[in-house]
This record gives C-alpha cells, structure tokens and sequence, in this order.
C-alpha cells in the first residue's frame, strides 16, 4: 500500500450524482476503484485477506464505505468472502488481464471507427498538436502528463464517436486498468507517443476501417506491456 493512498483516493474521478444516496454511494466506489488498480498490480496480494479497519485507517474514511465496496468486489469476483475470516484477494491471471483488455480494444476500436466519421479538421488538428506535447513530455520523462494528454486524446475520440452508451461501456472495462500506475508500467507511456501515430493517421484520412484497427492494436499493446509487467512481479497466477 502506499503512503499517499488517502490522495490518491480523493483523486479518483467519480461521476457525480444526485439524490439521497449520492455521496455515500461516490466514496464506496472511489473506494472499489482504489483496491481494484491495487489488485492488478499487486498491491494486494493474492491470497490475503483485505482488513476492513486497516483499509478504513488508511484511507482516512469510515468502515462503511470500505465494506461496501469489498462487497462490490465481491460480486466482480476480484475478492472472495470467507464467513469469519473477511474478504481475500482472487488471485489474477494473465488470461484475466487480457480479456479485459480484448474486451475493451473491441469497443475503443468501434469508437474510433464513428469518430473517423465525425470528426471536424479542428478537432484532428487539435488532437494532432496534443500528441506533439505527449510525444515531447515522453522524451522527457514526465509520465503524469503523458497520462493526462493521452486521456485528453482518447477523451476526444471516444466523444466524437456519438456513441455515449458504448463509450459509457468502455468506462466500464477503464475501471479495471491500473491508471494511478500508468508511469510504473513499463513501456505504457512509449505505447502513448508511438501507437497514437497511425491512429491519428487513419482519422485524419477518414478511414473507420483503419482507425478501427489502429485503436484495437494500440489497446491489446498496452495490455501486452501490463501482462508482461504483472509477470515480471510476479503478480499472475
């Protein structure tokens, strides 16, 4: 676990929403979110038993939401309850991390596809100039702005493709990748500047067809980088 874990959760980007219910139901999800990326790297181990009150101390927050979002993860199949003992960690396979991302270079893929179709000149210009700065911020080894100019661009995409219910979907497989991680896995900020070449290319020619093979490509490369990662940890089952 990390020192700055209570940081990190209130970082976390959770839709708002209104209603009774709001705020209690955004922590226990911020809290979900928090120990799934720990799963997938590691953080939690296979096999051990997440401590409700250990967790609720670290991240500063009561033990409701924590229990609530182990219950989350419980029906995920990320962690198993065990009467009298608490929640263990599943223990992760390669096999898991890459249907994950099969799943989600098939729906990124099919966005960039709509979006060929509907993106102004502006719009590639803009996501051409932003990939210029990725490109640079890489060279120079500053990987949280790597990040966050790499979700500007997918952002961008996924928007253009005026698909908001499959776009909501790819949100869906997003929460299973390790985000708060993205400098400390190997090769994902490199995969950022180079695979968005030919993506970038096929959007600019208006080719769905290439855009939708450029996407899937760059998603099953990043989910190689993090197969290969969690193996070198140890971490796979």
């Amino acid at each position: 676990m990390t020192e700055n874990a209570a940081d990190a959760l209130r970082g976390r980007a959770i839709p708002t929403r209104r209603g009774p219910f709001g705020d209690k139901q955004q922590l226990s999800e911020r809290v979900a979110a928090y120990v799934r990326e720990g799963i997938m790297v590691g953080e939690f181990p296979p096999g051990e038993f997440v401590r409700t009150e250990h967790l609720a101390a670290q991240l500063g927050v009561s033990q409701t939401p924590v229990r609530e979002a182990l219950m989350i993860l419980h029906s995920e199949g990320s962690v198993r309850w065990e009467p009298r003992r608490g929640y263990r960690v599943v223990a992760l396979t390669g096999r898991d991390v890459r249907d994950l991302f099969q799943v989600q270079a098939y729906i990124a893929g099919e966005l960039a596809a709509r979006a060929a179709e509907h993106l102004t000149d502006a719009e590639i210009d803009r996501l051409g100039s932003v990939q210029d700065e990725l490109t640079e911020a890489e060279r120079a080894g500053e990987t949280d702005l790597v990040d966050s100019l790499n979700h500007e661009i997918h952002r961008t995409v996924n928007k253009a493709s005026g698909s908001a219910r499959m776009a909501s979907l790819l949100n869906l497989t997003v929460n299973y990748v390790p985000l708060r991680f993205f400098g400390t896995i190997e090769g994902w900020p490199s995969a950022s500047a180079h695979d968005h070449g030919e993506i970038l290319a096929a959007l600019r020619a208006r080719d769905p067809q290439a855009a939708r093979t450029a996407m899937t490509a760059h998603i099953e490369h990043i989910g190689e980088l993090l197969v290969a990662h969690l193996a070198k940890q140890d971490i796979l089952a």
